[in-house]
C-alpha cells in the first residue's frame, strides 16, 4: 500500500495547465479531485491492466515530475562523480522505476480520500512543503503525504514524496550508495535496469 501513497503524491499534479498561476496547495486539491476521479471511474485500471496505466501515468504524472533533480538528490556526491552520458541512463532509468511503481498503484486505488493542511508560502518563495493526509475508507489509520515542490520555468515540479514522514528521495539515497560501493555507478545502473526488466516496482521503507 505504501507505493498507492507515493503513487497518489504525483497523481495530484497531473493534468496541470497554468502551474505558475496557481499556488500549489490549489493546485494539488483542484487536480488531485479531477484526475482521482478518472481513476475511480476506469474499470480497466482498477482490474489491473498494467499497460493502460503505464500510460496514464506518462501522460497525466511524469509531466509534473523533476526527475534529472531527484535523481541528482538520489545520487546525492556520487552524482558529480557520473559521466554525462552516465547521468542520463540514471535518470531515464529511475523515471522508469517510478512509473512501474505508479503504475501498480494506481490499480490499487480503493477510494481513499485527501485531507489538504493548512499550507503558508511566503512571497517569492521558491521551494515549498504541501502537506497532506490519506484516509482510509475502511477507517485505517490516516497516511501522511506531503510534496516538496519547486518552481521552475516550467511551473511547479515535484522533487521528493514523504510518506509517513520518510522521503522517497532519501530512501533511494542510501540504497543507491549501498549499489555504487558494491560495484560503482555502472553497477548501479546494471541493478537499476535488472529491476525495471524484472517488473519490481520502488518502494518506501517502513
Amino acid at each position: 500500500m505504501k507505493s498507492l501513497f507515493v503513487f497518489i503524491g504525483g497523481l495530484v499534479l497531473a493534468t496541470l495547465v497554468s502551474a505558475q498561476e496557481v499556488a500549489p496547495d490549489a493546485l494539488i486539491k483542484s487536480v488531485s479531485t479531477d484526475v482521482l476521479e478518472i481513476v475511480r471511474k476506469d474499470k480497466d485500471i482498477r482490474n489491473g491492466d498494467s499497460k493502460k496505466a503505464a500510460a496514464l501515468v506518462e501522460v497525466k504524472v511524469l509531466p509534473h515530475f523533476n526527475f534529472t533533480h531527484m535523481t541528482q538528490l538520489a545520487m546525492g556526491r556520487e552524482w558529480r562523480n557520473a559521466s554525462t552520458a552516465q547521468k542520463s541512463v540514471l535518470i531515464d532509468e529511475f523515471r522508469t522505476l517510478l512509473v512501474r511503481t505508479y503504475s501498480k498503484a494506481l490499480t490499487e486505488y480503493k477510494n481513499q480520500t485527501i485531507d489538504y493542511k493548512p499550507f503558508v508560502m511566503r512571497p517569492g518563495e521558491a521551494e515549498v512543503k504541501v502537506r497532506t493526509e490519506i484516509k482510509q475508507p475502511s477507517g485505517g489509520k490516516p497516511i501522511q503525504l506531503d510534496y516538496y515542490l519547486e518552481k521552475t520555468s516550467s511551473g511547479w515540479k515535484v522533487f521528493d514524496i514523504e510518506v509517513g514522514g520518510i522521503s522517497l528521495v532519501t530512501n533511494y539515497r542510501e540504497s543507491f550508495a549501498s549499489e555504487i560501493r558494491q560495484g560503482g555507478i555502472d553497477g548501479l545502473i546494471k541493478s537499476l535496469q535488472a529491476k525495471n526488466k524484472s517488473g519490481e516496482t520502488a518502494a518506501v521503507k517502513k
